[in-house]
């Protein structure tokens, strides 16, 4: 049986954690950044764990992970 392969967007996406959780960056940060407060920007920074009931999906996106 041939290897499973990688979906390439979530690999670029998602980054899988030692204990094993997966962390995503936050949206809407990229562009547009004038019209939002710092208070938005400041929140926006940073990475945070995806939801439970998405694991399951993002796992299947990354056998290999």
């Amino acid at each position: 049986m041939p290897k499973m392969k990688t979906k390439t967007g979530a690999k670029k996406r998602f980054k899988i954690t030692p204990s094993g959780r997966i962390k995503r960056s936050h949206a809407y940060k990229r562009h547009i950044l004038t019209k939002k407060d710092s208070k938005t920007k400041r929140q926006l920074r940073g990475m945070t764990f995806i939801h439970a009931a998405d694991e399951a999906v993002v796992r299947s996106m990354l056998p290999y992970a």
